[in-house]
């Protein structure tokens, strides 16, 4: 037998061996605490980064610090970018893979898991290819960058959870105690009947060099984020947060959306616009306004949702106070959320590692991830249209958003 035959049976045994140990697992509610502790600190994760710049660095050190994963491969398009990341994690050179195609040869090197944590526009590509070997996946979000790629991760991660594979979109606000408190509290009527929702985007913005005979320089440092097909825009890209949370408040789907939009920094030479002001309608004449800036004005970050009903009024916020307003039993005090973009992930890479050991293929994080993605691009494109976007017509778009990658390495 070949190496790479012998290598490969074994990253399928122990692909195998992880599903059905956590079979296994799901089966028996009753398990001493000590071997489960025991067994979980003997089968490690074995995980794959994708993206190795800022946020792929960061959260890699996050999965090292929760205990149960271990990184044997890395993929980066830069191959200096990536050899700083394996430094630090102890990643043999044989196991970093650099070019477009990295991502490739880093999941046929055998990986039980996939961090993808690189510019948007690359996710469906890498996630039907995870998702195909068998891997279970962790990503960043925006999912992708246009409505046939959101398409693509939404039936690539129903068929994860079919073949027994866990598919999580690593969104904060949905982890936080207070935000879980106050959101379940609407829902089972704390507001009596919602009238109007309110969320809000603000940031500074990234810098936004001049185009050059590659976009090589647009992978670097989220430059990519003044680019449309590369990362979304702007709103896409950061103000889905916003939008993310003010869904699951409603939980319902917009009808349609309408709004404005400009670029506001200097110099721009990506197309995405950075202010943003749009109205989304819902059924039962709820209205939803989202306002967002991302320019150098020393504003600084702030996200959140505000939502009114006849007898309440929530807030809740990425940073800061998390409450219900309100005469009565109505009334919650929450708190104050605190460092969400710190411990949001370490909850949501402590609740990937419960799943995957657990065999807990539910995953849903997927069904809304997808529904928040479709929402921020209706209204990106109904502000780039200046005209109402109805949601019917919105999924019927097929315009794939190309990428030159011309002169750029494989």
């Amino acid at each position: 037998m070949r190496r790479d035959e012998h290598d490969s049976r074994q990253r399928m045994t122990r692909r195998r061996f992880l599903k059905s140990t956590a079979a296994a697992a799901t089966a028996f509610n009753v398990v001493n605490a000590a071997a489960v502790r025991g067994a979980r600190a003997n089968s490690r994760i074995e995980l794959g980064i994708v993206g190795c710049g800022g946020r792929g660095k960061w959260i890699a050190e996050g999965f090292m610090e929760h205990g149960g994963y271990q990184i044997t491969a890395l993929a980066d398009y830069f191959a200096e970018e990536m050899a700083r990341t394996a430094a630090q994690f102890d990643v043999p050179e044989s196991r970093c893979f650099s070019g477009l195609k990295g991502y490739e040869r880093l999941i046929e090197s055998g990986v039980d898991a996939v961090a993808l944590e690189t510019p948007p526009y690359c996710f469906p590509d890498h996630v039907e290819a995870a998702v195909e070997a068998g891997c279970h996946v962790f990503m960043a979000k925006p999912i992708a960058v246009d409505v046939p790629g959101t398409k693509r991760v939404r039936d690539a991660g129903q068929k994860a959870g079919a073949n027994g594979q866990v598919f999580l979109v690593d969104f904060q606000m949905r982890t936080h105690p207070y935000i879980i408190g106050a959101v379940r509290r609407v829902h089972d009527g704390a507001l009596e009947r919602l009238g109007l929702v309110s969320s809000y985007y603000t940031d500074e913005g990234f810098s936004d060099p001049p185009l050059e005979d590659t976009i090589a320089g647009r992978l670097r440092n989220l430059v990519w984020v003044n680019d449309t097909n590369l990362g979304g825009g702007y709103f896409v890209n950061a103000g889905i947060h916003a939008i993310d949370a003010a869904l699951w408040v409603i939980d319902e789907l917009p009808e349609r959306a309408s709004g404005e939009a400009r670029r506001m920094r200097r110099d721009p030479h990506g197309d995405s616009n950075d202010v943003y002001s749009l109205t989304y309608a819902f059924p039962h004449e709820l209205i939803l306004n989202h306002r967002g800036e991302h320019i150098r004005n020393a504003h600084g970050f702030t996200c959140g949702v505000h939502a009114y009903g006849r007898d309440a009024y929530l807030e809740a916020n990425y940073t800061g106070e998390t409450r219900i307003r309100a005469d009565g039993d109505a009334r919650y005090d929450g708190g104050d959320v605190g460092d969400l973009y710190r411990e949001g992930a370490e909850r949501n890479i402590a609740a990937f590692h419960k799943t995957v050991t657990e065999g807990d293929y539910s995953n849903p994080t997927l069904e809304p991830s997808v529904n928040s993605n479709f929402a921020v691009i209706l209204g990106r494109d109904a502000a780039l249209r200046g005209e109402t976007l109805t949601w019917d017509a919105m999924m019927k778009d097929d315009t794939v958003l190309e990428v030159d990658l011309s002169g750029l390495s494989a």
